[in-house]
């Protein structure tokens, strides 16, 4: 087991009024899986993640990797964000040397693991480009081989293809697919997309509205279709049921 959540709320306070993001959540994620979060807006699935992530405290329970307490950002859990946060004044190769130059990992090995990463997301002949140069699905890119290159021993996304295209985003999802399915990572995603859960995750977890309570957990496995090229595996009759039970389930939430 790589991540247990026990018991876990967390409580916006404010002058105005306090807010119960997440209430009560138990989960563990194991090594190797791709766990991807499903929920109405504002249920708390980004504080959910922003907890495992370190970036936020808990009001009760807690977070363990490894059985250590997060209590923190560690680089061992590597974060993409929807609007990538990239360094604009930095050159692409520059974003994703970043994390190890900080870990001063020596020269020669950073420009290794630079160019392996570079030429996983598809970004070889990019090297001396700005961030502010280029689209927004090869700034995601950025993102992700800048998370990679700490090696962590899992990725954060939260919603990172919700502002793409259509067609880009496709192509980022099997991108995904194929790092994760290559370098065994585990991945825990938030979207708001349900096919894009579908064709992503071996486990889907559904929340509840504010405050976000787990409803359901569904392991599935489109994704290995997907990777061996089944175009069809989306309008078998398994699929369609159970996005069909997924979006019952949200919907009854709104």
């Amino acid at each position: 087991m790589l991540i247990d959540i026990n018991n876990l709320s967390l409580l916006y306070k404010s002058k105005e009024e306090d807010i119960l993001a997440i209430d009560n959540i138990n989960l563990q994620i194991q090594d190797g899986e791709f766990v991807v979060v499903l929920g109405p807006s504002g249920c708390g699935k980004s504080t959910l993640l922003k907890v495992v992530a370190g970036y936020l405290k808990p009001t009760d329970g807690k977070v363990t990797m490894l059985g250590e307490e997060i209590t923190g950002p560690d680089w061992h859990r590597g974060v993409v964000f929807q609007s990538p946060t990239l360094y604009p004044w930095m050159t692409v190769e520059d974003n994703v040397a970043f994390g190890p130059k900080m870990r001063k990992v020596a020269p020669a090995e950073i420009s290794k693991i630079t160019k392996h990463f570079m030429e996983q997301v598809n970004l070889e002949g990019f090297e001396d480009n700005y961030t502010f140069e280029l689209s927004g699905g090869m700034k995601q890119r950025v993102a992700l081989a800048r998370a990679l290159a700490n090696y962590p021993q899992m990725i954060l996304m939260d919603e990172p293809f919700g502002a793409l295209d259509a067609f880009t985003r496709l192509n980022m999802q099997k991108l995904v697919r194929d790092l994760w399915i290559k370098d065994q990572n585990t991945i825990f995603l938030i979207t708001h997309d349900v096919d894009e859960a579908l064709s992503l995750a071996t486990r889907i977890i559904v929340m509840s509205k504010r405050p976000g309570k787990i409803l359901k957990e569904f392991k599935v496995d489109f994704t290995n279709a997907f990777y061996k090229g089944d175009k069809h595996v989306s309008y078998s009759q398994e699929y369609i049921a159970l996005k069909d039970e997924i979006m019952d389930l949200i919907t009854s939430q709104i």
